[in-house]
C-alpha cells in the first residue's frame, strides 16, 4: 500500500485510506462521519434551501467538501509516516497530492447546482422571477406552475390568462406587433415590486412602450436612448411571507388580479 493509493482511496470515500493503512477505528469513524454529514446537508437543503436561510445549507455543503479534503490529507500524512517507518511502499514519481484536484468536480457541481434551486422562495423577487419565467409556457398550456409558487394555482392561472387576453386585445390593434403566442405578448411587459409591509409585498405587471429620447455620452457627445414608458397595468400579484424554521421566510403568491 503506497501513500498515493491511500490518498486516492480516501478521496473515493471517507475513511477508505485509513482502512487500507490498517487504521480500522479511524477509518470506521470517518465513514460514520461521512454518512452523518451527508444526512445533515440533505436535511438542511430540504428544510432551508428555498427559504431566506438558503445560505445555511450552502455553507454546510462547503464544510462537507472541506472535511472531505481534510480526511484525505490526514490519510496521506499517516501514509507518509508509515513510509518513513518502512511499513508501506513509497510513492512513485510525481506528486500524489495532484489527486486532490478531483475534488474540484464535486465543488463545481455543488457550487453551481445548488444555486439553480436555492432561494426559490427566499424573497418576493425570487418568486416573481419564477412566475414570469413560467408564465409563457403555462399560458400556452405547455407547463404548469411550480409547486409552492402560489397558494391557489387555479386562481393564479385564471388571472394570468385574463392578463394575456387583455394583452392580445391590445396587440390586435397594432398591425406590426407579433401576437402569435404568449411569449411574444409578454415581451413588452415589465414587473416591479413594492413592499406593503414587513412580510407582505405587491408585484405589478405593466405593459410598456419604448420611446426614444435625447441623451449624452460622457456629458459631451449627443446621442439617444430608448426608455420604457408604462402604458397600462395588466396584472397585480400579492405575496406574503410564511414562517419558515428558525425565523426564516418562505414567500408565496396568495392573490392575483387584473384591473
Amino acid at each position: 500500500m503506497s501513500e498515493a493509493r491511500a490518498l486516492r482511496l480516501a478521496l473515493v470515500a471517507w475513511g477508505l485510506g485509513d482502512l487500507a493503512l490498517g487504521r480500522r477505528v479511524i477509518g470506521l469513524a470517518w465513514m460514520a462521519t461521512e454518512g452523518a454529514a451527508v444526512a445533515v446537508v440533505v436535511l438542511l437543503t430540504l428544510t432551508f434551501g428555498d427559504t431566506s436561510w438558503y445560505l445555511l445549507p450552502f455553507l454546510a455543503g462547503a464544510a462537507f467538501l472541506a472535511l472531505w479534503a481534510t480526511q484525505a490529507a490526514l490519510a496521506y500524512r499517516a501514509a507518509q509516516t508509515l513510509v518513513t517507518a518502512g511499513e508501506v511502499t513509497p510513492a512513485g514519481s510525481g506528486s500524489p497530492a495532484i489527486a486532490l484536484v478531483w475534488l474540484t468536480i464535486p465543488m463545481l457541481l455543488w457550487g453551481t447546482g445548488f444555486w439553480l434551486v436555492a432561494g426559490a422562495q427566499a424573497s418576493p423577487a425570487a418568486v416573481v422571477d419564477r412566475f414570469v419565467t413560467a408564465w409563457p409556457d403555462v399560458a400556452d398550456a405547455h407547463a404548469v406552475w411550480e409547486e409552492g409558487l402560489a397558494a391557489d394555482p387555479a386562481a393564479l392561472t385564471k388571472a394570468a390568462d385574463a392578463a394575456i387576453a387583455s394583452l392580445a386585445s391590445a396587440c390586435a390593434g397594432d398591425p406590426d406587433a407579433e401576437c402569435a403566442d404568449a411569449d411574444a405578448l409578454l415581451r413588452d411587459l415589465r414587473v416591479h415590486i413594492a413592499a406593503d409591509g414587513e412580510r407582505r409585498a405587491t408585484a405589478v405587471a405593466e405593459l410598456v412602450r419604448y420611446k426614444r429620447r435625447a441623451a449624452s455620452f460622457l456629458g459631451i457627445f449627443g446621442t439617444t436612448e430608448l426608455v420604457p414608458v408604462p402604458v397600462a397595468e395588466v396584472l397585480t400579484l400579492t405575496l406574503v411571507a410564511d414562517a419558515a424554521p428558525f425565523g426564516g421566510e418562505r414567500w408565496i403568491i396568495v392573490n392575483a388580479g387584473t384591473p
